[in-house]
């Protein structure tokens, strides 16, 4: 299979108005997808596609190219506004569409903005069909003009919204009663700013929603789930039961418990596994899965619950990958990206956020009490910016050092450097039984790493 040029581990991604984040780029993807889902329908009926974005000033431009593309190519658009990205997996669904499309650049600054496209189950796309949608985005003469009559069109359909709401409270236990809940909420000037309110809202709970007023320019600054500090601030003052952050996409989450402390992505993972085997909708033998990155700590706690542990590549596409395989109900990554298999097709912060409520309501027990047999190992990434992505196992020096520090850490450690599939970075990881040792690694993985692909190469 040949390379891809454009796509990255999730979807497309860049500085916004810097190539191949520009009109042109999301102008001739629009006439690839439709033209690519319409020829694989085998049907002459208009290739339906759902368009939804999150609040970056940027969503604008690239919404409007990419309809644009769809629409000269015969293709009808479904335009939801700012919607979560697992909103739009339902959609495509949900509507029968044949294709959908987020845009967003998820956790990261406004100045940037991807995007990220689902077959008509809601799945991301495999690398197979990115591939023939990229030669076609690069090339766009290896797609025929339709004829003028067969010109497509748009349409804006708040009802969006509301179909993903009945969704995902459908998908709780029927007792669940968040009255008398007190609930820090952080959508992150995102996606998420109106819908998630709604959602807690409804089911009964007090809402203290922050990071709903986006401008543009604002979202994920200082503000959701890698800036959860505000959120912990409110969690202690106005004495909450729970804080939830999610990203400017709200396809992850961070918790945030009654004591004010930051709750990892996989303790969640692991707490929801537990909940599963004791409500007997997983078995032992069942298998939870995560990711090359995730703790230590995470598998050893899955497999003292009699489940099995897989650690997939990074990457939500390739979590649900093996889930379907495996028949597996939940996994994740430590970011906070978490699938329910039986619910979604994608990370889904809110869903996340409410299952949370749902297994304190079947303790009976504050969240603090709930995770405070959960131990993680101490584990630390750091990113290096990097000129150029060569194969890591033909650098010898880099190859010494890793298999060195292996041998230091023994089997209670794990070293993974891996780069980024959407940034010019590669991410050192470390992790070990002690803060000290992970520090003394990093060290020297950092200093050789950073000789042999330092930015300045």
């Amino acid at each position: 299979m040949s390379k891809k040029k454009l796509f990255g581990t999730d979807g497309i991604r860049g500085k916004a108005n810097v190539f191949p984040m520009i009109s042109d780029v999301a102008m001739n993807l629009g006439r690839a997808v439709a033209y690519y889902f319409q020829k694989e329908g085998k049907s002459e009926k208009q290739p339906l596609i759902i368009l939804g974005k999150d609040t970056r000033l940027s969503c604008y431009m690239l919404e409007l190219a990419f309809s644009a593309g769809v629409c000269s190519q015969g293709g009808r658009v479904v335009l939801t506004g700012p919607l979560p990205t697992p909103g739009v997996a339902f959609a495509v669904k949900n509507m029968r569409a044949n294709a959908g499309v987020m845009i967003s650049a998820s956790h990261n600054p406004f100045f940037d903005n991807g995007i990220k496209l689902f077959d008509q189950d809601g799945n991301k796309l495999p690398d197979s069909i990115e591939i023939e949608l990229e030669k076609m985005v690069l090339d766009p003469t290896l797609i025929p003009y339709p004829s003028g009559e067969k010109m497509g069109r748009a349409e804006r359909l708040d009802e969006v919204l509301g179909r993903y709401i009945v969704h995902v409270k459908a998908t709780l236990d029927e007792t669940l009663d968040l009255s008398g809940t007190r609930l820090v909420l952080d959508c992150a000037n995102g996606a998420s700013y109106k819908v998630a309110p709604m959602v807690f809202k409804e089911l009964g709970a007090e809402v203290m929603s922050i990071g709903v007023e986006p401008n543009g320019k604002n979202i994920n600054l200082g503000v959701g789930s890698l800036y959860p500090e505000k959120a912990i601030e409110h969690v202690v003052k106005y004495r909450a039961d729970l804080g939830v952050c999610l990203d400017g996409d709200a396809d992850r989450i961070i918790s945030i418990d009654n004591k004010g402390q930051k709750i990892e992505g996989d303790i969640l993972i692991g707490l929801m596994a537990k909940y599963l085997l004791d409500r007997k909708i997983i078995a032992k033998g069942d298998e939870v899965v995560g990711t090359l990155m995730s703790n230590l700590g995470l598998e050893n706690f899955v497999k003292s619950l009699g489940l099995k542990f897989y650690r997939a590549n990074v990457g939500d596409r390739y979590i649900l990958e093996r889930m379907g395989k495996s028949g597996s109900i939940i996994g994740g990554e430590p970011s906070g990206h978490i699938i329910w298999g039986e619910k979604s097709q994608t990370g889904d912060g809110i869903l996340a956020g409410l299952k949370l409520l749902e297994i304190r309501q079947f303790y009976n027990k504050p969240l603090d009490q709930l995770v405070k047999d959960f131990d993680l190992y101490p584990q630390k990434t750091v990113n290096l910016p990097i000129s150029h992505k060569p194969d890591l196992s033909k650098n010898k020096n880099i190859s010494k050092a890793v298999k060195n520090q292996e041998k230091v850490l023994g089997t209670k450690g794990r070293v993974l450097l891996r780069y980024s599939g959407t940034e010019p970075l590669i991410r050192v990881m470390v992790e070990a039984e002690t803060e000290q040792l992970v520090n003394d690694s990093l060290s020297v993985l950092v200093e050789v790493v950073s000789s042999e692909l330092g930015s300045s190469k």
